[in-house]
């Protein structure tokens, strides 16, 4: 019992992954189906789960209505690039027969697959996850308020859930900051 109480927190170093691999995995998605997936994970912050129940009648132009979300709430709203809003809408309209019908309508583990699929033709292991905490990461370091990135783009209730997300800084990282700040 004393071992269980006394044991050491472990932390998890996630690899974070650059703006420049997620814009390659994203436009070398041939399938447009996966593209707007992974940009709703990679620009809209969207858990995988989030992104394949929504319906036609979830969009609002740059707005998406998240019914049942995770936070327990009625719903949740997520922000999404006036782009990828229009290539989703089109794509809704297209695939969507009714406003009820999932807009992708597949299962979680085949959008896991290509998820990964997606990552190992650029060389970088990819989970969905991954993809949420890149929106966070880019997000906050391009100078974002961590408010947002923790209210808005992730849609937590708590500061220091979404600060786990956030990678490491570099020594690198932290001098340009300091430069851009004071120099």
């Amino acid at each position: 019992m004393l071992r269980k109480l006394f044991r050491p927190k472990i932390t998890t170093n996630w690899n974070i992954i650059e703006k420049e691999a997620v814009d390659e995995i994203i436009f070398r998605s041939a399938k447009i189906r996966n593209r707007l997936i992974l940009e709703l994970m990679a620009r809209g912050g969207m858990r995988i789960g989030e992104v394949l129940k929504l319906t036609a009648s979830d969009l609002q132009d740059r707005k998406l209505t998240l019914r049942e979300p995770k936070s327990g709430r009625e719903h949740e709203f997520v922000f999404i690039p006036q782009k990828v809003a229009d290539r989703l809408r089109e794509y809704a309209t297209k695939r969507c027969k009714s406003n009820k019908n999932r807009i992708f309508p597949i299962s979680y583990e085949t959008a896991r697959m290509m998820v990964a699929k997606a990552g190992k033709m650029v060389g970088v292991p990819l989970r969905p996850h991954d993809l949420r905490r890149y929106a966070a990461t880019y997000a906050s370091r391009s100078g974002v308020p961590i408010e947002i990135v923790s209210k808005v783009i992730l849609r937590h209730s708590n500061l220091s859930t979404t600060q786990r997300y956030l990678g490491k800084i570099t020594d690198t990282e932290a001098m340009k900051w300091i430069e851009n700040l004071y120099g």
